[in-house]
């Protein structure tokens, strides 16, 4: 089944990353795949010390998309193209197949949308995919199974409050 957490408000990571917690202390082996996203997040550092977890790599430092030069999004989304196979290849193995913030890949146009949706429909059957983002295109919730949408009402950064590490990373 496929499980999207989408919306502007705060939690799809971290509602995707409880799956995984619950999946893993079933037993069950998850991967998990963090589009656009640096490494030093709190729920990396848990999650890689779960034996039936696997984090695909993510690299030490992240540019928001509209900040890179056309060469540094060109290279961004090799290795983002890269990280999509070689998390569905990885997945293919596994339970649980984690795709945070892959909504935003697809909308910052790193990956592809049609190779999104072929790599989802040719899936296992019995592999859960969780999915997180915001603005999830139409195919992609005409494919969803479970989707809730996250509703910011209030937020402390709105106050000038950054995010803080433990809470929002």
């Amino acid at each position: 089944m496929i499980h999207l957490y989408c919306g502007d408000g705060k939690g799809k990571t971290t509602a995707a990353m409880g799956l995984a917690l619950r999946a893993a202390g079933h037993g069950k082996t998850v991967v998990v795949a963090q589009f656009l996203k640096a490494g030093g997040s709190g729920e990396r550092t848990i999650l890689a010390g779960l034996p039936t977890v696997e984090l695909l790599p993510v690299p030490e430092q992240m540019t928001f998309t509209f900040r890179m030069t056309p060469e540094e999004r060109a290279a961004e989304s090799a290795r983002e193209r890269a990280l999509l196979e070689e998390a569905f290849r990885r997945g293919g193995e596994a339970d649980v197949l984690v795709l945070d913030e892959l909504c935003a890949a697809l909308s910052s146009g790193m990956v592809e949308l049609g190779r999104v949706l072929a790599l989802l429909d040719g899936r296992p059957p019995e592999l859960e995919v969780v999915v997180t983002g915001r603005n999830p295109p139409p195919e992609l919730t005409a494919r969803a199974d479970y989707m809730t949408e996250m509703v910011k009402q209030k937020h402390p950064y709105e106050a000038g409050v950054p995010a803080r590490e433990g809470i929002e990373w």
